[in-house]
């Protein structure tokens, strides 16, 4: 099962999911261990879900036109929309403070 190490606010959260997971749906129904994940319309229509990719990367598909309108040059620094994401290998995230506007 992939290990996701999620970064926010200073403390670092680590835990498993199932392949195929989407860290913004486990989060809503209350079933994701990090508790900090900020998110809202789970749609990738208000970006309050961007994360700055550390790691694992590589393994991610291309940004989809969502994320291309929603995060823009930012996709370039390796910020990802977590609500676009469906884990399926190892990632480390991170989560700025304060949201990043669009």
């Amino acid at each position: 099962m992939p290990v996701v190490v999620f970064h926010r606010n200073g403390e670092a959260y680590r835990g498993e999911v199932k392949e195929n997971t989407n860290l913004v749906v486990r989060a809503g129904i209350k079933q994701f261990p990090f508790p900090h994940l900020r998110y809202e319309c789970g749609m990738g229509k208000c970006a309050r879900c961007a994360c700055r990719v550390l790691s694992g990367g590589d393994q991610l598909p291309p940004p989809n036109w969502k994320e291309k309108k929603q995060l823009g040059e930012r996709l370039e620094a390796g910020y990802r929309l977590a609500c676009q994401l469906w884990i399926e290998h190892d990632i480390e995230l991170e989560q700025d403070e304060l949201p990043v506007e669009a």
